[in-house]
């Protein structure tokens, strides 16, 4: 058990407001990718196209809110050089922003394909797996950046824990897609669809473990991986 409620005493006394709010910022862009990559999944589940097309059109509001954080973080650097600590949730906000920002990119990706798929027959289920791991990495990201602001390393070795599961999830619907394509070669375009979409999905659980494993270095000072 890590002795977060230490290391937050540490910061609400060292870092200004500017550091302060500089984490927060984090945080909105973290609300901000997760409301994308609800309407991601939201979209492929129901078939909707216009929702899918609202999450590509959101994708410059996240790059934005990257740009201004690391603008930030360049500021504080250069006029505070920090140290320790605060040096090291410098790197981590530096670090989680970027995943964040691919986290954006690839619910974009999805906010596409699932624009496509609504276009084309959709299968009984619904694109049930899909879903339940859209849900799944969901689920990842908002755990991260709940550790991220509590400082909760218990939590965030939960996510990084949760990785391999998602792996596992995507790579049967992978191996399921290769075996519809081969019986149905007329579904191969929106086979493929759905396999760009899952792979997606994993991507954004890799960068949901990313953040998890920056929050145990900041608290840490260790590096943790699984």
């Amino acid at each position: 058990m890590t002795k977060t409620s230490e290391f937050s005493d540490h910061i609400s006394n060292r870092f200004n407001q500017d550091l302060e709010d500089l984490r927060n910022n984090v945080l909105k862009m973290g609300g901000l990718v997760e409301d994308q990559l609800n309407k991601a999944i939201k979209a492929i589940t129901n078939g909707d196209s216009e929702l899918g097309l609202e999450v590509v059109a959101g994708d410059e509001a996240v790059n934005a809110m990257e740009n201004d954080i690391y603008e930030e973080c360049l500021r504080i650097l250069a006029t505070r050089a920090p140290a320790a600590i605060d040096l090291r949730l410098i790197i981590a906000i530096i670090k989680s922003i970027t995943d964040l920002e691919r986290i954006g990119d690839e619910s974009d990706k999805i906010g596409f394909l699932a624009s496509k798929l609504a276009a084309m027959d959709r299968p009984n289920d619904s694109y049930a797996e899909l879903s339940n791991l859209g849900l799944h990495v969901l689920g990842m990201l908002k755990k991260a950046m709940d550790a991220f602001a509590r400082l909760d390393t218990e939590a965030a070795k939960e996510v990084i824990m949760e990785d391999e599961k998602v792996d596992q999830e995507y790579e049967h619907i992978l191996k399921e897609g290769v075996s519809n394509m081969k019986e149905n070669p007329e579904e191969v375009k929106r086979l493929m669809r759905v396999t760009w979409t899952a792979r997606a999905l994993e991507r954004i659980g890799d960068h949901a473990k990313n953040i998890s494993e920056y929050v145990v270095y900041m608290v840490e000072a260790k590096n943790y991986s699984k």
